[in-house]
């Protein structure tokens, strides 16, 4: 990837005063839920500057690269992700890629989004319509890739990155996205929380808790007691990843992750397990595309080099990088 540099002064001296991007992941209750916290502020203004989107393009993609690195703590052993948004409305979708190397790439389908009036407000369903969320697994050493695909329910990505995860892959999980906008349309803070319920074998619930919601529900056996306390649980975590802040202004105010996870979620014992860089990033370099070109058919070649263009250029869609190869490499 040929990295596109920031110019804006003012934004560079604002994000050199704000906690610097990172992922913090967590385990809490027990053992029971797992999340992840991510400052990705200077992520997403990277992202956008590969691109050169505007303010619309921006909170779309932006938005979806902060899902995408959220997914990265799902992921098993060596794995590549691709995640698809398509919809017949204005936007068309997206399509982004993360993997467990921890670099996120993507693309808007539709750049630049059309818009008919000045924008109102930062709902962004109106650019969405009926359409499908697909998720597709590469795992190392299996062949056969995994996808599932549910339809679009919210027209909000998180939303329905969350209705994916329930229908798809029958895991409770919850995405919180946030990007906040200065005046001048800089993008000054971003940032993403994930949880998820963690598998019975992943944690046992306090005896305690056990013990409380059997005697809130008047049963006596340890099933209906265990029952009782998952969803005390759930209903407690839920109304706490409910009351998070808007997250971009929390970062782009100076507040940071730590405040965030033993804070917000206190009375769940959190533990951060794990801290993570997590960059916009695009495996693509001038070689690579040269080596694709070398492999046209002997007709194509032949008609490049007679008739041009010299130099041949070549846009990298997942991460906006140019490259220019003289004909006389080829």
């Amino acid at each position: 990837m040929i990295k596109a540099e920031i110019a804006d002064k003012e934004l560079l001296e604002h994000l050199s005063t704000i906690e610097k991007d990172g992922m913090s992941i967590f385990v809490m209750a027990d053992g029971r839920i797992r999340g992840a916290l991510f400052n990705g502020s200077r992520f997403v203004n990277d992202m956008r500057a590969q691109h050169k989107l505007g303010i619309l393009e921006t909170m779309i993609l932006g938005q979806a690269c902060l899902c995408g690195a959220l997914m990265i703590p799902t992921m098993k052993g060596r794995e590549h992700l691709v995640y698809r948004y398509d919809t017949n409305g204005p936007a068309a979708g997206f399509s982004v890629e993360a993997d467990s190397a921890g670099t996120v790439r993507g693309f808007l389908l539709q750049n630049p989004v059309p818009v008919e009036k000045p924008l109102e407000n930062w709902d962004l369903s109106p650019f969405f319509g009926p359409g499908t969320v697909t998720i597709t697994r590469m795992q190392e050493g299996n062949k056969v890739p995994q996808t599932g695909t549910t339809e679009i329910m919210f027209r909000n990505i998180a939303q329905d990155l969350t209705w994916y995860f329930q229908q798809s892959e029958q895991i409770q999980t919850a995405f919180n996205t946030s990007i906040l906008m200065d005046r001048a349309g800089r993008v000054t803070g971003a940032g993403g929380l994930f949880l998820q319920v963690m598998p019975d074998v992943g944690g046992k619930l306090s005896e305690k808790l056990a013990e409380r919601a059997a005697k809130k529900k008047g049963s006596a056996t340890a099933e209906s007691a265990q029952n009782a306390s998952d969803d005390e649980l759930l209903d407690r975590v839920e109304a706490a990843f409910r009351a998070a802040p808007p997250l971009g202004q929390w970062f782009s105010e100076k507040g940071d992750r730590d405040d965030i996870i033993y804070g917000l979620f206190r009375e769940f014992s959190p533990s951060v397990v794990l801290e993570r860089d997590i960059i916009f990033d695009c495996p693509c370099s001038k070689e690579v595309f040269k080596r694709h070109v070398k492999n046209l058919n002997a007709a194509e070649l032949a008609d490049i080099k007679q008739n041009g263009p010299d130099p041949l250029e070549i846009v990298c869609h997942n991460c906006g990088s140019v490259y220019r190869i003289p004909v006389s490499e080829l």
